[in-house]
């Protein structure tokens, strides 16, 4: 895989894996040996999700997840400890809504926060403490976004989310480097997916990305990198830190 990231041995919890970056991490991080556990709440796709990495010669798993129920994030991580331990936590889940700030509902606000902060926060505590637990300390990687970094219009509740899940991966990382324990953020930019593929054909969407300095969308497999390195040895004195792959966005001109 290159950047000295052999996961053989390790195991690694993926949140929202059921689709999208969450499945493509999934994925990457089988190819670099690990035992996967995908989670998510749809067990369906879950499911084809494992039998993606299985039928690629990888070893995986599925767990149903909710990360707003404290419940459900003990169930998952005592099974994960139970069961060869933790390693490695990609914590991916997230939501957003689009309206503007003088419409976003109260309702909208907790759905939006709570799923994106709070649940990051529960999960990697969860799995902190499993860490700190077996010994072998570990690597927690939280999926923020540049818009935890710079704004946008119309997704207030997610750029505070995601503001909030970068100064927590610090505060995180302070406590936890005690016990061996990396915490980083890995921030994407505007990375090219099905659900956004119609946006960025339209005119809105073509201006977009006119100002990104590399005058292109992300690809998944750009991430691929800075995920390994945050997940291996490669990485292995690297914690609080930012890291944002983003075609130099964060740096174009206002």
């Amino acid at each position: 895989m290159g950047f000295g990231a052999d996961l053989s041995g390790r195991s690694a919890l993926v949140t929202g894996a059921s689709s999208g970056l969450g499945r493509h991490f999934a994925q990457v991080l089988a190819r670099a040996g690990a035992e996967i556990i995908v989670a998510a709440r749809r067990l369906d796709a879950l499911q084809d999700v494992c039998r993606d990495i299985t039928e690629q010669g990888g070893v995986a798993r599925a767990v149903l997840l909710d990360v707003n129920d404290h419940a459900s994030i003990e169930k998952v991580i005592e099974a994960t400890a139970s069961s060869g331990g933790l390693d490695i936590l990609v914590n991916n889940a997230g939501v957003t809504v689009t309206k503007s700030v003088l419409d976003v509902s109260e309702e909208d606000w907790d759905r939006v926060v709570d799923t994106n902060l709070k649940g990051s926060f529960l999960v990697a505590q969860a799995a902190a403490r499993t860490m700190k637990t077996q010994g072998r300390g570990g690597a927690i990687i939280n999926i923020a976004s540049i818009l935890g970094l710079r704004v946008a219009g119309h997704v207030s509740p997610y750029v505070a989310s995601k503001a909030g899940v970068v100064h927590l991966t610090k505060a995180m990382a302070l406590e936890l480097a005690r016990y061996n324990i990396r915490v980083n953020a890995l921030c994407p930019g505007y990375i090219e997916t099905e659900l956004n593929q119609d946006f960025f054909k339209s005119e809105a969407g073509e201006a977009l990305v006119r100002r990104i300095p590399q005058r292109r969308l992300g690809r998944p497999s750009d991430l691929d990198g800075a995920l390994l390195l945050l997940c291996s040895e490669a990485g292995s004195y690297i914690t609080g830190s930012t890291l944002a792959v983003d075609g130099g966005h964060l740096v174009s001109s206002l």
